[in-house]
């Protein structure tokens, strides 16, 4: 979870390969409206996230389609209420919250090309952004660590969670 260009596709993609889990992008799952919104320079409302928020609660709650369950997900869920709503679906889910200075995100997102979410965006993301309380489960981690570094962190920090129940073979 983070503001966009934090690096949630890259550190989930590869979280995901060393838990040896699914990866899901969650911006795939955005419909058409809310990719043309961000494009032309809108933030989402409250309205355009919940059902998107709902696909990848579902998504978390049940895994891909091969039915193998579960799995990692990159998603901003910005706010507490959206992570509840993801809660919702996965009672289980653990968050690593990618944290990152305004100047990086800026830089990253305004040298991506061919991605719809414009630099604009990035103060509103900004200003909706609840880090992930204490008694939230999941991580606080800084996304300008080298991302390998990241990744270890993460999954170090999700195995010794006695909350997540982890038992997934290969995991110690």
């Amino acid at each position: 979870m983070g503001v966009s260009g934090c690096g949630k596709s890259t550190v989930g993609a590869l979280l995901a390969r060393e838990l040896t889990l699914p990866f899901l992008e969650g911006d795939s799952l955005h419909p058409a409206e809310n990719v043309a919104l961000m494009a032309a320079g809108h933030p989402l409302d409250d309205e355009h996230r919940r059902p998107w928020l709902d696909l990848v609660g579902a998504w978390l709650a049940d895994g891909p389609p091969d039915g193998t369950g579960g799995g990692v997900a990159a998603c901003s869920a910005l706010a507490r209420r959206y992570r509840d709503q993801l809660r919702a679906h996965d009672p289980q889910a653990w968050f690593l919250h990618l944290e990152v200075d305004r100047e990086v995100v800026l830089r990253r997102v305004s040298g991506r090309r061919g991605h719809y979410m414009p630099a604009s965006l990035v103060d509103s993301q900004l200003a909706t952004l609840e880090p992930l309380a204490p008694d939230e489960a999941g991580v606080r981690l800084s996304a300008e660590l080298p991302v390998r570094q990241v990744v270890r962190l993460a999954a170090e920090a999700l195995r010794a969670d006695p909350a997540t129940g982890w038992i997934r073979p290969g995991a110690g």
